[in-house]
């Protein structure tokens, strides 16, 4: 399994927009094969800060989906990017 995750920020007043832009991209990950799940989202405490979280089953799979994602192009500058690719070798419940 693959994750990556993370989390950046975007001015404050075109984060809706963002977050906005990648509505499509999203639902079309999460219908894509090997996409365990993906998501794109504000903040609650940060209005500038965007976070995100894609789950793979493969790297294979994930750079499969990059050649075809066509992410949107919103213009927007992604500032203070912390995001890791984490590669997974064991899951398990949480508790």
């Amino acid at each position: 399994m693959l994750i990556i995750a993370g989390h950046f920020k975007v001015p404050p007043t075109r984060r809706q927009a963002f977050v906005d832009a990648h509505a499509d991209l999203v639902e079309r990950a999460r219908a894509y094969p090997g996409c365990l799940d993906l998501s794109i989202s504000e903040d609650p405490f940060d209005q500038s800060r965007v976070n995100m979280v894609e789950l793979w089953e493969s790297e294979a799979v994930l750079n499969a989906w990059r050649k075809i994602s066509n992410p949107p192009k919103t213009g927007i500058e992604l500032q203070d990017e912390h995001v890791q690719k984490h590669l997974i070798s064991h899951s398990g419940p949480p508790f």
